[in-house]
C-alpha cells in the first residue's frame, strides 16, 4: 500500500482513519472493528467483504 494513499483513504462507514496491518494485508477501523481486506493490491472497502474484528483481538 502506498503510504500517500493511506493519508486520504477512511472507513466508508464511519469516515475514521484506517490503520495498515502489511502483514495481515488487511486495512482496520478501530471504531467499527472491521478489517477491510487489501485484494491484489487493491483496498476493498465494502461492508460485505469486511471481517468483524472479535472483542479479544486487539486492533
Amino acid at each position: 500500500m502506498d503510504a500517500k494513499l493511506l493519508e486520504f483513504i477512511v472507513c466508508p462507514l464511519c469516515k475514521s482513519p484506517l490503520t495498515h496491518k502489511k502483514n495481515e494485508r488487511e486495512l482496520i477501523c478501530k471504531p467499527c472493528r472491521l478489517a477491510f481486506p487489501i485484494k491484489d493490491g487493491i483496498p476493498v472497502l465494502l461492508e460485505d467483504e469486511a471481517r468483524a474484528l472479535p472483542a479479544e483481538e486487539e486492533v
